[in-house]
């Protein structure tokens, strides 16, 4: 078997989902946090500016900033109360549409999900550790919400709270198929940009298909290494990527196969190390010590 990253026809775009203009709470117009995307060699961009009242609800229409080689996405940063932690939910929503309705007084983050994914958004639990959300919390959206925050670089730059694996893994554990990605959180008030993204496995480089592609789970997501290709046979894992020190496999609880060596780039792990796992997901460690996650692939281990 070959995940939909790698066996779906196409090619890789690179894009980033999460990030903010001055049009809620980033320091820099639209038009210049495009640029800056383009010229570092992004093929796409969501602003998901803050949506909330103090903003005027702001959902960034983007779209006059479409060329050939460059598209966008419209979405926006969604906020309800409350979690068990937070005052407020926060919950990135893809793909919503221009008219989509600012929240009721009394709208929760549970209704917000699920009007945000009815709406045809990829919607996404954002930063879990930076605002200490619970699996018992998230648990409530997941119908709604198709992934979590593996990996939030503003996070993690400003908080030392970037990581997403507790929520991602804990969730699987329950049985929850729930997809991951990394992401910038870009607001330009600090050095966030550039630091995580997707790389998304379409046809072509338009809002329609990248946002098929990533419902659908096809990408993985990385700080800099690149997954070439993952495969899973009767007895092996075998995982092909750009030098790297590091390949693992990470299962249900504590079951896991790793290899490490310097310039790694095809790796066979033996099946059999992984147990009864219902679930895995593969990490490359590059050898700058940054990362690149696969999706979480379920039941190829037996």
């Amino acid at each position: 078997m070959i995940p939909a990253a790698f066996a779906n026809p196409g090619r890789f775009y690179r894009g980033n989902t999460h990030g903010h203009t001055n049009a809620s709470d980033g320091a820099l117009p639209l038009e210049e946090v495009i640029s800056r995307y383009k010229a570092a060699g992004y093929d796409f961009l969501a602003i998901t500016d803050h949506f909330m009242a103090q903003f005027d609800f702001p959902l960034t229409d983007s779209r006059a900033c479409r060329s050939d080689g460059f598209t966008t996405l419209l979405g926006a940063e969604l906020h309800a109360p409350r979690t068990q932690m937070s005052d407020l939910w926060h919950l990135v929503a893809v793909g919503l549409p221009l008219d989509f309705a600012p929240n009721t007084a009394d709208e929760t983050g549970v209704s917000l999900a699920r009007r945000a994914f009815e709406a045809g958004a990829f919607v996404t639990i954002a930063h879990p550790a930076w605002y200490q959300l619970s699996l018992e919390d998230a648990e409530t959206v997941l119908p709604w919400c198709h992934g979590v925050e593996i990996y939030n670089h503003g996070c993690q730059t400003m908080h030392d709270r970037g990581g997403g694996a507790y929520l991602l893994d804990g969730l699987a554990d329950r049985g929850h198929k729930t997809l991951t990605l990394a992401c910038d959180d870009s607001h330009f008030h600090a050095p966030d940009f550039g630091g995580g993204w997707v790389e998304v496995k379409a046809e072509e480089n338009s809002p329609e298909a990248l946002l098929a592609a990533l419902k659908s789970g096809a990408y993985y997501s990385s700080q800099g290494p690149k997954i070439h290709h993952i495969e899973f046979t009767a007895d092996e894992i075998i995982v092909e990527c750009s030098p790297a020190r590091g390949v693992l496999v990470n299962g249900q609880g504590y079951q896991q196969a790793y290899c490490y060596e310097s310039g790694l780039s095809r790796v066979r792990l033996p099946k059999a190390k992984l147990g009864s796992t219902p679930w895995c997901r593969i990490i490359v460690i590059g050898e700058d010590g940054k990362r690149a996650w696969s999706n979480p692939i379920w039941g190829e281990t037996a």
